[in-house]
């Protein structure tokens, strides 16, 4: 399905159909315009959406605002292709149905290119609607290899693979000689995609696994019995690619047993130090691979998290960075297509297929291009960072 448009060339973009005018906000049809530009003016609609409110607020608030702070600065620049862009977004609270409502509701107000979802589940269940719209979606941070299954969905993240894969490499470099114990989630595509790449990988390097402990949406409140099979197998590092609120849990419950080994998580992790009611002090020393390090002191990261936390009120966290740099890749693929607002949802999504190819950013998450190639089509192409919280603040962990 990937290959089936790819054939088109560029010049098939120059030959549009009536297009749309960028769409509104609110119940209005007939056209919108950017803050600063009159009504009856073109504009690129973008639409984004994330869990604003509920378990995953940590990663859809992000991923919102990291978004909108660089609509904006595209915007004061003189915009894309001499267009101002449109910047609207949703609330799915991860959750698929609510992720398809918001969906279409941003397509009614004129939607022509979607920067979402921010979890997995909903980037699965939308993508099957934006094929159907042949509308682009490049998702921030939705990691299943199925978020990308079709060939107008490209992602910002590492996928569900590459995280279990690269985390089994920095654990072997940095740590060889540790015994392991994995506690995962096999009711979540993410977190059971995670852990089995992970396995063959540790396999593959020979390293130690000795407790491999699943459990489920339905039983994550009381993670003592897994917990406690690691503790008894001797492992001195726990993998948790798992989300920021059940880790939460299990650091709890660890250190209420006695139990304080090193803890290794990937993306999902993000966000465990703003858990309400959870002691970040048993976080210290914990360690995750993330393309994005708020501490980092090059210049784009440093004014990123300046601007993100003057205007947001927080640290950005790397779905925050993620959105950023997905909002300059459609940037960059709208330029290299020299494509106009006035072109079809369709004529774009076609335009910018090819275009994604084209492209490299120089991002808040490193150098960035995507590949092209069958088996990996739409997937990122950058190199992971690994952090370590150290007195409650993330930290670049040297290699």
């Amino acid at each position: 399905m990937k290959n089936a448009k790819r054939l088109l060339a560029l010049a098939a973009a120059g030959l549009m159909a009536v297009g749309m005018l960028a769409g509104c906000g609110g119940s209005s049809s007939s056209g919108a315009s950017a803050e600063g530009a009159s009504s009856d003016e073109l504009v690129w609609v973008i639409g984004c959406s994330g869990p604003l409110t509920g378990d995953a607020a940590a990663y859809g608030n992000d991923v919102v605002h990291g978004a909108e702070l660089a609509a904006k600065e595209i915007n004061e620049a003189g915009g894309i292709n001499g267009y101002q862009i449109k910047y609207i977004y949703g609330d799915d609270e991860h959750d698929t149905e609510k992720a398809i409502n918001a969906y279409n509701t941003m397509k009614d107000d004129g939607m022509q290119i979607f920067l979402g979802c921010t979890t997995t589940a909903p980037t699965v269940a939308v993508a099957a609607e934006t094929l159907n719209d042949n509308m682009f979606q490049l998702t921030p941070s939705g990691s299943a290899l199925d978020c990308i299954a079709n060939d107008n969905c490209f992602a910002v993240c590492f996928n569900d693979p590459q995280q279990g894969a690269k985390s089994a490499e920095y654990i072997s470099t940095h740590f060889p000689d540790a015994v392991i114990a994995t506690i995962y989630d096999s009711s979540t595509a993410y977190s059971a995609g995670i852990e089995a790449t992970f396995e063959a990988e540790a396999a593959n390097l020979g390293l130690k696994v000795v407790s491999t402990e699943a459990f489920t949406g339905d039983t994550k409140t009381d993670l003592s019995a897994q917990i406690q099979k690691a503790k008894d197998a001797g492992a001195d590092l726990v993998f948790l690619p798992i989300y920021y609120d059940t880790a939460a849990t299990i650091l709890t419950q660890a250190n209420n047993m006695g139990y304080a080994p090193a803890f290794f998580g990937c993306d999902g992790m993000d966000g465990i130090l703003g858990v309400e009611n959870f002691d970040t002090s048993l976080a210290e020393g914990l360690m995750l691979l993330t393309p994005f390090a708020a501490d980092a002191t090059d210049d784009l990261t440093v004014n990123f998290v300046k601007n993100f936390q003057e205007a947001y009120g927080k640290i950005p966290n790397q779905f925050g960075a993620d959105a950023y740099d997905g909002m300059y890749a459609i940037k960059a693929a709208l330029e290299d297509a020299k494509i106009t607002p006035e072109a079809s949802v369709s004529d774009i999504c076609e335009a910018l297929k090819t275009s994604m190819f084209n492209i490299t950013i120089e991002g808040l998450t490193g150098t960035v291009t995507w590949k092209a190639d069958a088996e990996n089509l739409g997937e990122p192409d950058k190199t992971p960072k690994a952090v370590r919280i150290e007195n409650g603040a993330y930290v670049s962990i040297e290699d």
